[in-house]
């Protein structure tokens, strides 16, 4: 099964797939509107504006599990996303990416080693996956990673479709 295949919904709990965005490169993070980390919401709607149109989208997923730090309901979290800081990328449903309740499309993802080759579980919020217009996994970045650092701008541009 492609992570496009991987059922999903939308944030309005519409069932859908990441299959509407393949053929794009895609960064997937697990986001959280009451974190420490919350700020990277203005580098990866930065990114978004920057290589939308290039073929690449950020695509979020909000997440409860660390330090209950997205409690809102789909409704809160999309207008505090878009009024706090303009998200124009698209966000998901509520999901959890660690243990017994651990979304499919997370069990992929949490198999990709990141920079210092450990896989595994979901460190906090805001940990990002860049996914090849083809489906592949290509990298994983830890929360602490900004959006706009040179690894993870670097990885972008290298996974952008020709």
């Amino acid at each position: 099964m492609s992570i496009y295949d991987i059922p999903v919904n939308t944030l309005s709990d519409e069932p859908t797939t990441l299959g509407s965005l393949s053929g794009k490169a895609l960064l997937v993070v697990n986001v959280a509107s009451k974190c420490g980390l919350t700020p990277q919401y203005t580098g990866l709607e930065r990114l978004q504006e920057k290589y939308a149109d290039k073929g690449f989208s950020v695509v979020g997923f909000p997440c409860n599990q660390f330090g209950g730090q997205e409690p809102g309901t789909a409704e809160e979290i999309q207008t505090f996303c878009s009024t706090t800081y303009g998200v124009s990328f698209p966000l998901f449903e509520k999901l959890e990416v660690n243990g017994e309740g651990r979304h499919p499309l997370y069990t992929e993802l949490t198999r990709t080693a990141d920079a210092d080759g450990a896989a595994g579980d979901v460190q906090w919020n805001f940990e990002k996956f860049l996914i090849s217009p083809e489906g592949e996994i290509l990298g994983r970045f830890r929360p602490a990673t900004e959006p706009e650092s040179e690894a993870v701008v670097k990885a972008i541009e290298a996974a952008l479709p020709a």
